[in-house]
């Protein structure tokens, strides 16, 4: 018996009204419903099984991880960046995504010649990150047994991905790029005037 089976077992025991009993019953019915359906979604990875003293078995799931950061951008509009494992959805619309690795915090600072992202990396080694840049894009990968994260980020603009340099300390990274200059050039031959 889980531990939502004997709850709702416990809980269903103080109402002595047949209607309310039936509503309930039917309740606990979609309940138990829902969380099979979500376990199965749950990735392997993310269960452990462990054998208690008296044999029965005992099951942890997770860690399970979602929050958000805001702040404003230089156009004075808000930039909301989601980080964790798991994307919350909506019954019948978007179901719940949930993976292995998770989305960790980043934050993205721009400045007149360079763009510099820091990101939080808890529990890992720096041997273990993994950095690729294109010149729109940052990609931040780590895969070892007890920590998955994975973010592909679109810069706010063009850099010479040849220029990054990034530091790791206490779990956070961060990568400076120098941003490619756009200078206006000439089309066409130049014309000398007399």
């Amino acid at each position: 018996m889980s531990m939502w089976d004997e709850w709702f077992r416990r809980f269903r025991r103080r109402f002595f009204f047949p209607d309310i009993e039936r509503m309930i019953e039917e309740m606990e019915r979609e309940m138990a419903e829902a969380f099979k359906e979500i376990e199965s979604s749950i990735p392997r990875e993310m269960v452990r099984e462990f054998r208690l003293p008296d044999g029965s078995i005992r099951r942890e799931y997770g860690p399970f991880v979602y929050g958000y950061s805001i702040r404003i951008g230089p156009d004075g509009k808000p930039i909301i960046r989601e980080f964790g494992n798991f994307k919350p959805g909506f019954p019948g619309l978007k179901p719940l995504h949930l993976t292995e690795q998770r989305e960790p915090l980043v934050d993205v600072l721009e400045d007149e010649d360079t763009v510099k992202v820091i990101a939080e990396l808890p529990g890992v080694d720096k041997k273990d990150i993994k950095l690729y840049a294109t010149e729109r894009t940052l990609t931040i990968d780590v895969d070892t047994p007890t920590r998955k994260y994975y973010k592909e980020l679109e810069l706010p603009a063009r850099v010479d991905e040849y220029s990054a340099k990034s530091t790791y300390k206490n779990g956070v990274l961060e990568v400076v790029l120098k941003k490619k200059r756009e200078g206006r050039r000439p089309k066409g031959t130049p014309i000398k005037i007399e």
